[in-house]
């Protein structure tokens, strides 16, 4: 076994890994929110060195400045909360260009009189969220990470072990880059965000309690015929919760109010065993839709390419152990009803940066078990809130007792017009109270 001394060619700065003296954070995944943390730790002036399993593409600041498929993409709904941590670190200005605002909420059952509405106006804010394509993310934040002198990026990289101690962690890894054989890393603290089937996680021993919903997602982007006006459209069917959101046209410019706004992302769910009909054949998944949400986004015309995501809940029993910290999907994999998952993510990676930061200003070990274990502590509560709703939205609206069905069609009905609470679960919403 040798010490690493080699590096991707899609990585920057010396090889070498820095010492445990040097305070240094090793991220496993390099998914959006692993590289999102690790220029959140940039912004606070720390090392990181970011491994992830798959190869990054090559690209430049002026790739992908304009869309290749009108209708082919998957896309994240990111609160404002989300939009505030990304304006922290300076990123937004180069996000917007692809991100389109929500203005207004819509909230409906299929075959019931139950209706509410969320809007901006009401709620004395700019914008609940905005809805982004996730190629452009992911690019974006990519290239901010190739060009933060603080961040290592190492792709082509399989983690095999990791051993804890009392000073550091040692990451082993295979890096194929045509000389295949294990390479180590050491830091002070090491953070997992590498998805729901998380490699670190296993190592370590912990373990998950799952949940099978029994449901896929069949995600996409659809072309209606009247415009979105940048309101989301949130529909209960039997099968469960559905979502059209607005997107900005092909060009960009989400929020230029000259934009015409005929495309909607779709997150689309239905009992496992039947997402093949729905991904196969164009004019029955737009004539489901059509059923499913009536005029309110006016004819479904056209669909583009769409994927199926079999949707389980997955939470690590800890998420902190000695050294490591647990993060991302790794720590928490939701239901994508209200679209809390990544930017619940998002939150939990901010105040880790922060915490992380007071420790050097310190002077202190940022791999301080302790003060991991605080972090742990502080999150449960916004975890546990959000896992809560989803879940309760989830089952709320799925049960077919016609007595459920009455009572939540009834608080449908109070949500919208009873004063104090509009205010309250828009906050929770938008991700303004953790």
């Amino acid at each position: 076994m040798q010490n690493f001394e080699q590096h991707s060619a899609n990585s920057n700065l010396d090889p070498k890994p820095n010492a445990v003296t040097d305070q240094q954070v090793l991220i496993a995944g390099g998914g959006h929110v692993g590289l999102s943390f690790a220029l959140l730790l940039a912004h606070h002036g720390i090392k990181s060195t970011l491994l992830e399993k798959n190869s990054y593409p090559e690209i430049g600041p002026e790739d992908d400045a304009k869309r290749s498929h009108y209708l082919d993409s998957r896309n994240t709904a990111l609160s404002r909360r989300t939009v505030q941590i990304y304006q922290e670190i300076g990123l937004w200005d180069e996000l917007q260009s692809h991100a389109c605002r929500i203005d207004a909420v819509q909230i409906s059952e299929q075959g019931s009189f139950g209706r509410a509405q969320l809007k901006k106006e009401e709620e004395k804010v700019e914008s609940f969220g905005q809805v982004m394509e996730n190629a452009w993310l992911g690019h974006k934040l990519l290239l901010a990470a190739q060009d933060e002198p603080l961040i290592t990026l190492i792709d082509n990289a399989d983690v095999v072990a990791v051993e804890q101690q009392a000073d550091g962690v040692t990451l082993t890894f295979n890096y194929y880059d045509g000389s295949e054989g294990e390479q180590q890393l050491q830091g002070s603290v090491l953070v997992a965000c590498d998805g729901r089937d998380s490699t670190v996680r296993q190592l370590l021993g912990i373990s998950t309690t799952d949940y099978d919903y029994g449901q896929t997602a069949i995600v996409g982007v659809v072309e209606t015929s009247m415009p979105h006006n940048h309101v989301a459209i949130e529909r209960f069917s039997p099968a469960g919760p559905l979502a059209v959101l607005p997107l900005t046209d092909p060009e960009g410019d989400g929020n230029n109010k000259y934009q015409k706004g005929y495309r909607r992302s779709v997150v689309w769910v239905c009992a496992n065993g039947e997402e093949q009909q729905y991904l196969e054949d164009d004019a029955h998944f737009l004539a489901t839709l059509q059923q499913a949400f009536g005029e309110r986004a006016g004819s479904f015309i056209k669909a583009g390419r769409r994927g199926a995501y079999p949707l389980t809940r997955v939470l690590a029993d800890r998420q902190v152990k000695g050294r490591c910290v647990i993060m991302g999907n790794a720590a928490h994999t939701l239901h994508p009803v209200a679209g809390q998952g990544f930017n619940l993510c998002m939150r939990d990676a901010h105040v880790l940066a922060e915490m992380l930061s007071e420790q050097v200003k310190q002077g202190a070990d940022i791999g301080d078990k302790q003060m991991l274990q605080r972090y742990e502590k502080a999150r449960q509560s916004d975890q546990k809130r959000v896992i809560r709703f989803c879940d309760a939205v989830v089952h709320g609206f799925t049960h077919s007792n016609p007595a459920i069905k009455l009572a939540r069609n009834v608080a449908l009905v109070a949500f919208d017009k009873l004063p104090n609470i509009k205010p309250l679960v828009a906050t929770y919403a938008m991700g303004l109270k953790s």
